[in-house]
């Protein structure tokens, strides 16, 4: 099964390099069929020159330029639209993901799930250097998002996650223009009863660069994402619900793994 990650990238020159190398790194030597899609998001510093010292350094890594207007969920709506695995990550450019975790994502895309989630905030994750404005306002998103849904899921606004083709086929059409993607993908995915399991993951904050997430101006758009597709959950009465399902897994923890098995069902 070849995995196509996508990263999104604007203004990234000072992490893009390291965050490609290492995840071209790991997956060469975990022997995992893959590309890397870099999104050039209308940077305006040495991105673009980075991406094409990077497609001549390595086969598997491309990129594509974004039209304008730029935005994360513009970009990784591009990347979704171009990949071609059989699955996709998105991964962020700033190295805050640990390479490791996309392996052990991977894993569970093998042992038969359509979805993998990511938590920094159950047994084995972890944050490191995260500003405490902004754990403190992601726990309490996470938990109004479980609260109304009724789900176990405490992580859902992180943008580590990986899906099948055919969930990227099943959730659309995608609204998200921002931020506000991260959460409307796992939504629609879990709304629409396609299986996923979730995996601890590590998360570090940005040695270089400026995060592009302003909390300000992402509340009103998250909010507005999380009530539509509650609104689908209640009201579509099954219309966009998948009609064909992968045999049903139980709540448990999987031999030899770190991710917690979850469904769509619990």
């Amino acid at each position: 099964m070849k995995i196509s990650v996508v990263i999104p990238a604007h203004n990234e020159e000072g992490c893009l390099s390291n965050t490609v190398r290492a995840i071209v790194n790991i997956l060469d030597l975990e022997g995992i069929p893959h590309e890397i899609l870099i999104v050039n998001d209308n940077s305006v510093d040495r991105t673009l020159e980075i991406c094409q010292e990077l497609t001549e350094a390595f086969p598997a890594v491309r990129y594509v330029n974004n039209q304008p207007p730029n935005g994360f969920g513009f970009a990784v709506r591009r990347g979704l639209a171009e990949f071609e695995g059989d699955a996709v990550a998105i991964v962020m450019a700033d190295a805050s993901d640990d390479p490791m975790d996309l392996v052990a994502g991977y894993r569970q895309l093998q042992a038969g799930y359509d979805c993998v989630f990511g938590s920094r905030f159950i047994k084995g994750g972890f944050v490191v250097d995260y500003p405490i404005h902004k754990l403190a306002i992601n726990r309490l998103a996470n938990w109004f998002i479980k609260s109304i849904f009724g789900w176990r899921y405490n992580d859902v606004t992180n943008a580590f996650k990986i899906y099948r083709k055919e969930v990227i086929d099943g959730v659309q059409p995608i609204l998200s223009h921002h931020f506000n993607l991260t959460v409307e993908l796992p939504l629609k995915a879990m709304v629409r009863g396609f299986s996923y399991s979730v995996i601890p993951l590590r998360w570090y904050n940005r040695t270089a660069g400026i995060s592009k997430l302003k909390i300000k101006e992402m509340g009103s758009r998250y909010l507005f994402i999380v009530l539509y597709v509650w609104l689908e959950k209640h009201l579509s009465r099954g219309d966009y619900h998948r009609s064909r399902k992968r045999p049903d897994v139980k709540l448990d923890l999987l031999p030899n793994s770190r991710a917690e098995v979850l469904t769509a069902k619990e």
